[in-house]
């Protein structure tokens, strides 16, 4: 008599393709990276409602940023447009890019959901409110090339989240959790209050309505001279506690038990994560998305990256034959 043994259904998610052969290739993957962000940034620079060709863009940026010597050919009008108008903006939607992409990533290990985001600690919400508060203030100042709108921004963002964090605390739940839903109740409270910022703006809405959508068309080298030493530091520290941030993942108890003190790790880590998102959303919000939202007239980043993103995210669900589990 032949016994048959029913096999357990595998929960092991399986990746297919380009993704996993990308994965085994991580250095292959990081010099494809490097070179699509050097064409992105070129094209970025060259392309817009007045072009400048490839080559002339190419040269302007190799003479005046590297210091290649060569004679010049191309008008002024290229260059100042080249390098006043084009290049800080591109550099600064690069810059965010890449802050957000570590922030996002920093976030899901923290939180151990692959669906967490700047949203879920309030940090966006914290910064939409900052910023719609400032364009309601009938005075504007500048300080260091940021207006009110950029500086109230920033403290909104860091302020969401350590109010999230102190009041996570003192819950009684475990601090996972109670991270969670302080967030969800902090995030909640702050939509409100943009809610009745926004009812009240009168003739500012649109201004409020623009920044949340997101745009980088008052990018200047003085914002990104701002933003990229925060971006960076916060940056080097995550990636110096990468092995954390591993051991994180595999819950706290575990990480304790090797070692790790959690709740140090957590907080350099969380606090890493959010200056590097605060310093992103205060001066936007991604150099491709950028280009498309320029070459149709100047439409809201948020517009494109909702659209390709949404689409992007169902397909990665759609090539999984196992989900995750939340």
């Amino acid at each position: 008599m032949t016994t048959r043994v029913a096999a357990a259904p595998s929960t092991v998610v399986v990746r297919h393709g380009w993704l996993e052969r990308a994965r085994r290739r991580p250095l292959a993957l990081a010099v494809m990276g490097l070179a699509l962000a050097a064409v992105t940034l070129v094209l970025g620079v060259a392309l817009g409602n007045v072009s400048v060709p490839i080559a002339d863009t190419i040269a302007i940026i190799g003479h005046r940023l590297i210091g290649i010597p060569q004679a010049v050919t191309w008008p002024q009008s290229a260059e100042t447009i080249v390098i006043e108008l084009r290049l800080p903006r591109v550099l600064t939607a690069m810059a965010v890019g890449a802050a957000l992409a570590l922030a996002g990533a920093t976030y899901q290990g923290l939180l151990r959901n692959p669906l967490a985001d700047p949203y879920v600690l309030g940090t966006a919400s914290g910064a939409a409110l900052g910023a719609a508060i400032a364009l309601l203030i009938p005075v504007q100042v500048a300080l260091l090339g940021l207006g009110l709108l950029q500086l109230f921004a920033f403290v909104g963002a860091l302020a969401a989240v350590g109010v999230v964090y102190r009041m996570s605390r003192l819950g009684s739940l475990n601090s996972l959790t109670s991270v969670l839903l302080t967030g969800y109740a902090v995030g909640s409270l702050l939509a409100a209050g943009l809610a009745m910022t926004m009812y009240l703006a009168g003739n500012n809405l649109r201004q409020i309505m623009f920044y949340l959508l997101g745009s980088f068309s008052q990018a200047s080298w003085q914002q990104l001279a701002v933003a990229l030493p925060i971006i960076v530091i916060g940056a080097a520290l995550i990636l110096s506690r990468a092995r954390s941030l591993n051991a994180l993942l595999l819950g706290e108890q575990t990480a304790a038990h090797l070692g790790l003190d959690v709740r140090r790790e957590r907080l350099l880590l969380l606090g890493a994560a959010t200056l590097i998102t605060a310093a992103s959303v205060a001066i936007s919000f991604m150099a491709l998305a950028d280009l498309i939202a320029r070459i149709p007239g100047e439409l809201p980043v948020g517009v494109v990256t909702a659209l390709v993103g949404a689409p992007f995210f169902l397909y990665l669900l759609r090539r999984y034959h196992a989900g995750y589990e939340l």
